[in-house]
């Protein structure tokens, strides 16, 4: 008898989303040794274990996890294509995970994101906030947007949104309690504030008299996990602090915060789209990049852009 190699995906895609053979099995209306014996016979053809199994519930191994991540995009790259014949229009359809920068994400990019969902009804939004850079391939991923220079990677697409450039600035009650630093060399003697990086040198980035940037040492006396929580530990004259103009510059003009080290000020970070290198670009992924090369030419003020976009091309 041959075997179909869909055979077992529903009620694999069912039972991890649902965590439960008991609640699989309602929502496709069939037994719950039913589906077990299916998602049993799925693991047997792969040959690795999707599902833990418990009393209580199910939960997903490593494999079943990258495994469910692949079935979801392949379910979702069919309804588009269903979509698109039915309707003739390539709508978004189905669920985008994307993974942005806590502080930045969330001010200038997730707006833009809550406005899609509600124009695309068929678009589903699983939507996080880290600072690192995510294994997109390995935690499925869709589309991450990153500050900070990347590494060369294969497997992925990058296009450049723009730039935040960075000052260093502290609250006059705290420069006048600690006084006002002169060089460089100061930032080894006062209070610096800086992002949580594990297992990495706390270092600013300055520019040297030819303009090159430089990694400088800091005195580290607080870290934080986010740009929301640099900005109120300087608000509160914890420190100083290295951070981005578009969070901080309205602060800069009304006298709340002072910026130093201006000799030294103008280094900047490149801010980037990023999604897993392929032949074929889902439309939703497509468009959601197309809205922000949009997003970062209307606001330059923001991203500060320095080059000519073009519509992403297929990997």
């Amino acid at each position: 008898m041959a075997v179909n190699s869909f055979d077992g995906i529903r009620e694999f895609v069912t039972s991890a989303q649902t965590l439960s053979f008991t609640a699989a099995a309602l929502e496709l209306g069939v037994t719950s040794s039913a589906v077990g014996k299916s998602v049993t016979r799925l693991e047997a053809r792969l040959g690795v274990k999707l599902l833990h199994r418990t009393t209580r519930r199910l939960i997903l191994t490593s494999e079943g996890e990258a495994f469910l991540a692949s079935c979801l995009r392949a379910i979702d790259e069919l309804a588009e294509s269903e979509s698109f014949l039915t309707t003739g229009q390539q709508e978004p359809v189905g669920r985008l995970r994307v993974d942005l920068p806590a502080a930045f994400g969330r001010r200038h990019i997730l707006p833009t994101l809550i406005k899609l969902a509600v124009r695309y009804q068929k678009l589903d939004l699983s939507i996080s906030f880290t600072e690192r850079l995510v294994d997109i391939l390995n935690e499925g991923v869709d589309l991450v947007v990153r500050i900070g220079t990347l590494k060369d990677d294969g497997d992925l697409v990058a296009r450049k949104l723009g730039s935040q450039k960075l000052l260093i600035c502290a609250t006059p009650d705290y420069l006048q309690r600690h006084g006002i630093p002169q060089n460089r060399e100061d930032l080894l003697r006062h209070d610096c504030i800086v992002g949580w990086r594990n297992g990495t040198r706390k270092t600013w980035m300055l520019l040297d008299e030819k303009g090159q940037v430089y990694e400088q040492e800091v005195c580290v006396k607080h870290e934080m996990g986010d740009g929301e929580m640099l900005l109120e530990m300087v608000l509160a004259g914890g420190g100083l602090a290295q951070l981005p103009t578009w969070l901080v510059q309205d602060f800069i003009e009304d006298g709340t915060l002072v910026s130093v080290l201006e000799q030294y000020e103008g280094a900047e970070m490149p801010i980037h789209v990023i999604w897993p290198r392929t032949r074929y670009i889902q439309p939703k992924v497509r468009m959601i990049i197309d809205e922000l090369i949009a997003l970062a030419q209307r606001d330059a003020k923001i991203f500060r852009p320095d080059v000519v976009f073009e519509s992403p091309e297929e990997g």
